[in-house]
């Protein structure tokens, strides 16, 4: 088991091509038109397991000089956020103490002035977001965007197309007991299902029920630690 811990795969690096859509294709096609520069000041909003950080991270890979941050870390500790005239992503807004508003206010009016361009989201409309009014009035005034999560029958077909990309034959029922027993972000799932085809090559092996779960099991255990 020690070993195999060594051999997890990472998650995928998010991008917008491999982000499962389902209901939020209109967004996605939205946020890579603002990446091609279409639009400059976008909010982002949606329950948690959406794809909202997903989305960030893959909208300030595609932009040149982009910088993803994430409320809570680095934009709340004073420091003037540092942004050249591309673009920033900052996610998770409504978590953002007093100090964090003022930089992202700051920051906003630098990137409207340099030219660049601002996404943002949150867990909430933008009316509701508990932040002072002049920022969350400029975060509203762009194009606003609404995520909602996949159904368990969309997660199945994200993993089930991943797999099927990859060569890897996986029983449905396989499938059902990584969503249920792997209760993780897509990223971590589709990271177990390179797992799962990196050990079948190397033990010259198919998949087995038992090697799904003895991967379920090292994340789990992972989780923990």
């Amino acid at each position: 088991m020690q070993q195999l811990s060594l051999q997890l795969a990472p998650p995928p690096e998010p991008a917008f091509d491999n982000f499962f859509a389902a209901g939020n294709a209109a967004a996605l096609a939205q946020l890579r038109a603002a990446a091609a520069g279409a639009e400059r000041f976008v909010y982002v909003w949606g329950p948690r397991g959406s794809g909202k950080t997903h989305l960030l991270r893959a909208f300030a890979g595609a932009v040149p000089g982009a910088r993803y941050t994430l409320a809570g870390g680095a934009i709340d500790t004073g420091e003037t956020i540092e942004v050249g005239p591309t673009a920033l992503a900052c996610d998770d807004v409504q978590r953002l103490d007093l100090v964090g508003q003022l930089a992202l206010f700051d920051a906003y009016n630098r990137l409207k002035t340099g030219g660049g361009s601002l996404l943002t989201a949150g867990d909430r409309p933008p009316a509701d977001l508990p932040l002072r009014e002049d920022l969350r009035t400029r975060i509203g005034a762009g194009v606003v965007l609404h995520l909602t999560s996949l159904s368990d029958e969309e997660k199945k077909a994200a993993l089930s197309e991943h797999a099927r990309r990859l060569g890897l034959p996986l029983a449905p029922e396989w499938l059902d007991y990584i969503l249920t027993r792997a209760v993780r972000d897509m990223g971590t799932q589709m990271a177990l299902i390179d797992t799962l085809d990196r050990l079948s090559l190397e033990r010259k092996r198919p998949v087995t029920l038992a090697l799904v779960r003895e991967v379920v099991q090292l994340l789990d255990g992972a989780a923990r630690k």
